[in-house]
């Protein structure tokens, strides 16, 4: 998978991951991948285009 760069907005800090999934929430596209520090999930808004790219 292509490298996304998030933001995790409990620790403050952005990072970069391959490791993620692409969901669709409310009929639009977010990459979702863990935290590097803690349990919980960082999101990223992906557009329509970038969601069907990644999926394949």
């Amino acid at each position: 998978m292509q490298e996304l760069s998030f933001y995790d907005v409990k620790s403050k800090k952005k990072f970069n991951s391959a490791d993620y999934q692409v969901r669709e929430k409310g009929g639009r596209f977010f990459a979702v991948t863990k935290a590097q520090v803690g349990s919980h999930e960082c999101w990223r808004v992906l557009s329509k285009d970038q969601a069907t790219k990644l999926k394949k």
